[in-house]
């Protein structure tokens, strides 16, 4: 991975987007069909694409809207919907589109009072408290955001009555349907004009912030927080819940000072990212340059991106911590400090997250519960209170209320960033330096990932192995202890590989858009051990992919 020499500078303002023309793109531009990167794609976190790239325009939302309603009839979901959107360019437009299919279709909808943002988790809560005690005339959402993704970029995401992100089955049915709507010239699509939508008695207002922000005292220890008076420091980075600090603040009296109040959809204010583009990432060291340079100014701080899903922590202590550091950090207050938790709660990750975790989790005596890339594997688990918190190595995660009952079943960024105040405030010591604490007992991890090459029919390949495939006994000087082609908490397929010894491991997954496959590893010896996991791991890969 090259890192460009503007990395972690202010985009230099020749390379902002255009917004006119993107917007305009939006309406003009007709994708193709018949063209692989111009279909609808729902990949783990909805269609994403770029209306300059024929990859999210008009005819994409217009498609998927329709099948949605198609999806929700089939299944017989009749309840309200509730519709959210980010900061993005294209969110304005694509939330219009959607809203004239899906009132043209008699949805009864929820949209954002003032036309305000709204969030990925102040959605899943609102599905979550409307579906409460209900069998039917259930509730499901739709959140427009392509996450800490380019300026370019629009997203588009279903979550069913569930509340979290929609499982694979649903996507691919929403998938195929919308395709086969572009295919046949959106002449099955109904349709009115926006005006008609939102004067439709079915178009409803409601109060996302406020209802979100006025739960908040049920899933955090708000009171010692405030109570500490520790100071604390936000960026939004323009994203979705730019308006919900203040109220939070004022609410709970906090002494929380949002550092970044702009919302811009070119995102100027931000630094770029590693390849010198912008991304909305607080877990980028690159990304978040602006927040890292405040960290003596406060106690605590934290940012989120654009749809307020993702979180990145930033202490005095060791500035930006790793996600996979503060998973960690997290996972072992938590299941000290909520009593009222079951004892059977258990603590989910991704199959390509820190081993840090599952150390912790062995001493706290809780289950562990691995599955595949994605946070869709954590839903059913948060919803029915066996898991206590669900974190994926991409800095998203959610945890139960303090009563051990559902808060959200889709990421929340919010929480996780109010939750580093928490621990700070009752701790008297930073996350950073309770990591270190925890490096003293476990020992310290180094963890990278990094890519390779791969042809698409090696890619197909990979994703498709089975553990007898891999024939080698060592890795890395030690044993190997256990080679998984599925998760070993709910069984399902990895989609590639992962191979464990005592002190590392390395899972292989290939890219959905490129031809390439990534290497995720880690190693509690060293920089050098973990170098010879990464080149041992291509090895076993290859030769397994050859057989």
């Amino acid at each position: 991975m090259e890192v460009s020499p503007l990395a972690g500078k202010t985009a230099d303002p020749a390379t902002l987007v255009n917004i006119p023309k993107l917007v305009s793109a939006y309406y003009t531009e007709n994708p193709d069909p018949g063209i692989a990167a111009q279909r609808v794609s729902f990949g783990t976190s909805g269609h994403r694409g770029s209306a300059f790239e024929k990859g999210f325009n008009e005819e994409h939302i217009l498609a998927i809207s329709q099948a949605i309603c198609l999806y929700r009839k089939l299944n017989q979901i009749d309840g309200p919907l509730f519709l959210g959107m980010d900061t993005h360019a294209l969110s304005v437009p694509a939330l219009a589109s959607a809203l004239e299919v899906l009132a043209a279709n008699d949805v009864q909808l929820m949209i954002a009072e003032g036309d305000d943002y709204a969030p990925t988790p102040a959605v899943s809560l609102a599905i979550l408290n409307y579906n409460r005690g209900r069998t039917t005339g259930l509730a499901d959402g739709i959140v427009i955001t392509p996450s800490h993704n380019p300026p370019t970029d629009g997203g588009f995401k279903y979550n069913p009555p569930n509340g979290g992100p929609a499982d694979g089955k649903i996507t691919a049915w929403i998938e195929a349907q919308a395709n086969l709507l572009l295919e046949n010239g959106l002449k099955d699509v109904k349709r009115i004009s926006l005006q008609k939508a939102l004067a439709a008695s079915s178009t409803r207002r409601y109060d996302y912030l406020n209802t979100y922000v006025a739960d908040l005292d049920n899933v955090l220890d708000l009171a010692i927080i405030r109570d500490s008076k520790i100071a604390i420091g936000v960026d939004p980075l323009g994203g979705a819940g730019v308006h919900y600090w203040g109220p939070i603040a004022e609410r709970y009296k906090l002494n929380l000072t949002v550092v970044n109040q702009a919302v811009d959809p070119t995102f100027r204010f931000m630094t770029v990212d590693w390849d010198g583009k912008i991304r909305m990432d607080p877990s980028s060291p690159y990304a978040m340059q602006s927040l890292i340079g405040l960290k003596d100014r406060y106690e605590i701080a934290f940012a989120c991106d654009t749809d307020h899903d993702r979180h990145g922590i930033v202490t005095p202590s060791v500035g930006l911590l790793p996600p996979n550091a503060y998973l960690a950090v997290a996972v072992d207050y938590l299941f000290q400090h909520r009593p009222q938790w079951p004892g059977t709660a258990a603590v989910g990750k991704t199959l390509v997250s820190s081993q840090m975790i599952d150390r912790v989790a062995a001493r706290l005596g809780r289950k562990l519960y691995e599955v595949p890339v994605g946070f869709k594997w954590f839903v059913d688990g948060l919803l029915d209170g066996s898991l206590g918190f669900g974190g994926e190595e991409s800095a998203g995660a959610s945890f139960s209320r303090q009563d051990g009952g559902v808060w959200t079943t889709d990421k929340d960024g919010i929480i996780l960033a109010l939750l580093a105040a928490e621990i700070t405030a009752r701790m008297g010591r930073d996350p950073g330096e309770l990591y270190q604490e925890l490096t003293r007992e476990f020992g310290e991890p180094v963890y990278a990932r990094i890519d390779a090459p791969a042809t698409p029919e090696q890619k197909a390949v990979l994703a498709k192995l089975s553990s007898e495939q891999v024939t080698v006994k060592e890795m890395a000087g030690e044993k190997i202890t256990a080679i998984l082609t599925s998760a070993p908490g709910n069984g399902a397929a990895v989609g590639g590989l992962k191979v464990v010894t005592e002190n590392g491991w390395f899972a292989a997954r290939p890219s959905g858009t490129e031809n390439i496959y990534k290497i995720y590893a880690e190693s509690f010896r060293g920089a050098e051990h973990l170098k010879r996991i990464q080149d041992e791991a291509q090895a076993i890969v290859n030769h397994a992919m050859a057989a």
